[in-house]
């Protein structure tokens, strides 16, 4: 397996490179697989043939500009580190965001810790609260090897650990707080955008999650093997690029077969790409889009060299997003 970082900060050196078949790529077809978070920031990864692997980086400011080309294919699944082909190669469903077909969805699914299939796992789990917005907070483990980048690939805008220990004691903290709290484990990312660009400031955060911390370490029935941890609130808005971010005027739907994309990226929320589309940074109005990176998965994508400010894969009107919730 090769994997290697190209272009860092740049997608667009990598886009042109796959569109005009040079010689390090010319051997192979890269499809996107979403984007990948951790200490260098968002990338976007790309696997090819016998498990190549590849990854651009995502810089806030930057142009971004593709046209969507062939069909979506089924990527495979990530395990051991690595990107295992699907054998199938089967075609994936355009409005798809898992991007797999039902076989790899159920090999993904099987390894999944929310599947509670490996109860005797014996590395160690972090409890966490999550907010994303007023009245938007969750509660969710991850394995204390990852760091925070589960809570960067859910688009959290905040969080503070509350505890680590063994697998079924963080389950069983999990769902202590999950009644106690009245807070749920999962969080609809149509609830998280309809909010990302009216957030209180940092601070307001930092206290709304340092009162369900407290309230939190003081309910009865805490697992005695799970280490209480002070609460320490990390805030991701810097990090994802919402300070003074436009509200998104639409939702892209799905990829399409010579779809292009040619736009500025104002910021990276967990999967969500929000995009100014307007015709230039001066225009008086930008028309900003979100694109959800897992849409993007299993699609092979080229450099695009026309005219700024233009897309023409299919968009829903945030109004209607609204009413679902609403």
């Amino acid at each position: 397996m090769a994997r290697s970082s190209v272009g860092v900060g740049d997608l667009a050196t990598f886009l042109g490179r796959v569109s005009v078949g040079a010689a390090s790529f010319e051997r192979v077809s890269w499809s996107c697989v979403g984007v990948r978070w951790g200490e260098v920031g968002p990338r976007l990864r790309w696997v090819g043939g016998e498990g190549a692997e590849r990854e651009s980086a995502l810089v806030r400011g930057r142009p971004i500009a593709f046209r969507v080309v062939g069909v979506r294919r089924c990527p495979g699944v990530w395990r051991g580190g690595r990107w295992v082909s699907c054998g199938e190669r089967a075609v994936v469903p355009g409005r798809s965001t898992r991007g797999q077909c039902d076989g790899c969805a159920r090999v993904d699914r099987a390894h999944s810790v929310a599947a509670d299939t490996f109860l005797d796992d014996p590395r160690p789990y972090h409890v966490y609260l999550a907010w994303f917005g007023d009245g938007l907070v969750k509660v969710g483990i991850t394995g204390v090897h990852r760091g925070a980048d589960r809570l960067l690939e859910q688009g959290a805008v905040a969080f503070s650990w509350l505890g680590a220990g063994p697998l079924m004691a963080a389950r069983r903290a999990e769902e202590l707080l999950r009644a106690a709290l009245r807070v749920p484990d999962r969080i609809p990312y149509v609830a998280k955008r309809a909010v990302r660009a009216e957030l209180p400031g940092q601070g307001h955060r930092a206290a709304e999650l340092t009162r369900l911390h407290r309230t939190a370490r003081a309910l009865d029935g805490w697992p005695e093997s799970l280490e209480p941890l002070p609460c320490a609130v990390v805030d991701h808005g810097a990090v994802f690029g919402l300070d003074g971010l436009v509200p998104a005027s639409g939702v892209v739907t799905e990829l399409v077969t010579d779809a292009v994309v040619r736009g500025r990226l104002l910021a990276v929320a967990g999967p969500d790409l929000h995009l100014d589309v307007a015709r230039s940074p001066d225009d008086d109005a930008p028309h900003v889009v979100v694109l959800d990176s897992r849409l993007m998965k299993g699609w092979s994508l080229v450099a695009d060299d026309g005219l700024p400010g233009h897309i023409t894969l299919p968009v829903r009107d945030v109004s209607a997003v609204q009413k679902e919730l609403f």
